[in-house]
C-alpha cells in the first residue's frame, strides 16, 4: 500500500528470505564467505545457530545462492522425521524414488547415488533447517551419513541450521561423536543498535528507495531497542511504521510511527504483558507481605513470649525502624 507513496519498487521488509535483500554488516558478509569455504573444502560437519529470527535462513537461502555450479544443494526441512523417514526425505531430494525400498537399501541407493555423481565431478550438500527440533535418533542418523565416502573424500557435506538448543543437544554424551564430527561453527549474533539504521537504508534502497534517511533517529532508537537487534523483528517493526507514515501522509518515519508500530507488535506486546504481570505479582507481593506483618503483630501482643521469641521481637523492631528512603534489593 505504500510503495508508491515512499517511491520503492518492491516491499523492502519482508520475513520472507529473499538473497536480494541480504545485508553483510555484522560479520553476516564474512559468516558466508567462511561458510562456502568450509562448504567447498571442509570434510566434517558445519553448524550454524542463532536465536529465532536472526537471519539462519536467509544465510542459508544465501549460501544456496553462491555455491559453485558443480555442487548439488538438496534441503531437509521438516524437523520431525524419524531416523529411518530422514532417509527416503533424503532420497527423495536426489530424485530417487524410494517408496517400495527397505531402510537398509534406502542407504545403499544413496551411497550409489553420491558415488555417480562423484565419479561426474559433482558434491551434494545437505542443508538441515531447524535441526534444533530433530529427535537426536534422528540427528544420530545423519551424523551417520558422514560415513559415506571414498577413499579421499566425502560424498556427502552436511550444513545444521539451528536455534540455540541445538548446542545444548550436542552437549549430551550420548550425542558427543556428532559434536565431534563439527569442524565449523557460527553463531548469527543480533544486529547492534549502531548498525539497525544502516540495516534499514539498506534494505530501503534494495527495494527501490533513492531519497534520504526515511527513518528519524529517535524512530531507528526505538525500533532498536523493542526488537533487540533480531532482523525478522526489525522488519516487522520497519514495516508497520511505515503503515503508520503512510497513513499519516508522512514523507519521513517518525518516532510517534514507531511506538504505533511497536504497539501492533506481538513479541513488544508479549514482553510488555510479562513485565506487567511480574509487577502485579510483586505488588501482591508486598500486600500479602504487609498483611502477614500486620496478623503476626496482633498475634504477638496478645501472646506471652518465650525467650527466643523475644529475641526475634527485638530484631523485628530494628527493621521497623529502617529509615523510609532506604533501598531494599531483591536478587
Amino acid at each position: 500500500m505504500y510503495l508508491q507513496h515512499f517511491g520503492l519498487t518492491q516491499a523492502p521488509f519482508s520475513i520472507t528470505p529473499n538473497p536480494a535483500f541480504f545485508y553483510g554488516g555484522h560479520e553476516r558478509g564474512d559468516m558466508l564467505a567462511a561458510l562456502l569455504y568450509a562448504v567447498t573444502h571442509g570434510e566434517g560437519i558445519v553448524k550454524v545457530t542463532g536465536e529465532v529470527g536472526s537471519g539462519k535462513t536467509m544465510l542459508c537461502r544465501m549460501l544456496e545462492h553462491q555455491l559453485p555450479a558443480q555442487i548439488d544443494a538438496i534441503y531437509l526441512v521438516n524437523p520431525s522425521l524419524g531416523p529411518d523417514e530422514v532417509l527416503y526425505a533424503i532420497a527423495a531430494e536426489l530424485g530417487l524414488d524410494a517408496r517400495d525400498w527397505r531402510a537398509d537399501e534406502v542407504l545403499r541407493r544413496l551411497n550409489g547415488e553420491l558415488i555417480a555423481r562423484h565419479a561426474q565431478g559433482r558434491q551434494v550438500v545437505l542443508l538441515v533447517e531447524e535441526a534444533q527440533a530433530m529427535p537426536l535418533e534422528t540427528l544420530e542418523a545423519v551424523r551417520l551419513l558422514t560415513n559415506l565416502e571414498t577413499a579421499r573424500e566425502k560424498l556427502l557435506q552436511i550444513v545444521l541450521f539451528g536455534q540455540p538448543e541445538l548446542d545444548e543437544h550436542l552437549a549430551l554424551p550420548r550425542m558427543r561423536q556428532l559434536a565431534e564430527r563439527i569442524t565449523h561453527s557460527f553463531f548469527v549474533p543480533p544486529l547492534p543498535p549502531r548498525l539497525v539504521a544502516a540495516f534499514l537504508q539498506f534494505r530501503l534502497r534494495a527495494a527501490g528507495y533513492t531519497g534520504g534517511p526515511l527513518f528519524s533517529p529517535a524512530a531507528v532508537r526505538l525500533i532498536a531497542r523493542s526488537s533487540g537487534g533480531i532482523v525478522r523483528r526489525i522488519n516487522i517493526l520497519a514495516d508497520k511504521a511505515l503503515m503508520a507514515a503512510f497513513a499519516d501522509d508522512a514523507v519521513t518515519v517518525s518516532a510517534r510511527h514507531a511506538r504505533q508500530a511497536m504497539a501492533e507488535a506481538p513479541f513488544h506486546a508479549a514482553r510488555g504483558l510479562a513485565g506487567a504481570r511480574a509487577w502485579l505479582a510483586l505488588g501482591l507481593g508486598a500486600c500479602a507481605l504487609a498483611a502477614l506483618s500486620v496478623w503476626a503483630a496482633s498475634a504477638w501482643a496478645a501472646t506471652p513470649l518465650p525467650r527466643t521469641q523475644l529475641k526475634f521481637d527485638r530484631i523485628y523492631t530494628m527493621i521497623l525502624a529502617i529509615p523510609a528512603k532506604t533501598t531494599v534489593g531483591i536478587q
